[in-house]
């Protein structure tokens, strides 16, 4: 394998389409933080890095154990995985998530000399979430607990735990802003875990989505779309934001797309919905922070 293909198989592992899910928490923490006067934007890029590296090493324990469980194969219908296709073998996927995790904690230790021993607390338990979503005696992920699992630190923890860093102060505010954040990454799981629930259930990969069928899986990416839609309004009526906070709104007609790909697609076709809900939560939280901010 030349170098050029062997680190364009790194770039395939780390899943870059999920990392959005990394940018969005940190966007909206520091927005709020932003529109309190507290924003410090090297905190916001160290905290921006370290979730990256987190992200990417939870995608690769993920590959990993996925495949070691017999839950990935060439067979799959989802976007390719390096160690089924072999382009990477377990003892490099394994050196890898070492590297990764290690180097993630060893960067958020500028943080915790800055926000202390919370942030410490939650870089920790993010690495470890991160490794227990698939590994370990009780992966997460094989148990109906990924959808609480991602919505807890890529949406609440992410998004609050950044605007404590630069505030050393807990808001109800950040709390409800971190409501869509989660709503709308836990959708992105939602669909991958809609699209494989055959598979999963014969690797005995126990989602939420097999647990409880495609029909709840269905009415799960609905609420939690419609959930995102709400706080805004919340945040207008009931904390005094400006109209600025309904920019997130203009995604609307990308939310009805995917709904609709949700109950009309199947098979590979949910790749496509796949990629449109991952862009969906990248471009509201954009919006969404600038609403906060402005």
């Amino acid at each position: 394998m030349t170098e050029n293909s062997k680190l364009n198989s790194w770039l395939i592992a780390s899943r870059p389409r999920t990392l959005l899910a990394a940018f969005v928490p940190v966007m909206v923490g520091s927005a709020v933080a932003f529109n309190e006067g507290k924003l410090n934007i090297i905190f916001s890029l160290s905290a921006l890095l370290c979730s990256v590296l987190i992200q990417i090493g939870t995608n690769f324990t993920n590959d990993l154990y996925d495949f070691l469980k017999g839950a990935d194969t060439i067979k799959r219908k989802g976007p390719r995985r390096v160690l089924a296709s072999g382009l990477i073998s377990v003892g490099e996927m394994k050196a890898a998530i070492v590297v990764t995790f290690l180097t993630a904690f060893l960067l958020g230790l500028f943080l915790v000399y800055h926000g202390g021993t919370v942030i410490l607390v939650i870089g920790v338990l993010s690495i470890l979430a991160g490794l227990a979503y698939t590994a370990g005696p009780f992966p997460l992920a094989y148990n109906g607990l990924g959808d609480i699992f991602v919505f807890m630190f890529f949406g609440i923890i992410g998004t609050v735990g950044t605007y404590y860093l630069h505030t050393n102060d807990l808001s109800l505010i950040s709390f409800i802003s971190s409501i869509p954040v989660g709503a709308l990454v836990t959708n992105i799981l939602v669909v991958n875990n809609y699209r494989d629930i055959e598979e999963d259930k014969t690797a005995g990969k126990n989602t939420l989505a097999v647990k409880l069928g495609k029909n709840f899986t269905r009415y799960q990416f609905t609420f939690l779309m419609v959930l995102s839609f709400l706080i805004p309004l919340v945040l207008f009526v009931f904390f005094s934001a400006s109209i600025w906070i309904f920019l997130p709104y203009l995604t609307l007609p990308i939310a009805y797309k995917v709904i609709s790909m949700i109950y009309t697609l199947d098979g590979t076709q949910l790749n496509n919905t796949l990629e449109l809900t991952a862009r969906l939560s990248a471009i509201y939280g954009l919006l969404f922070s600038a609403g906060i901010i402005l």
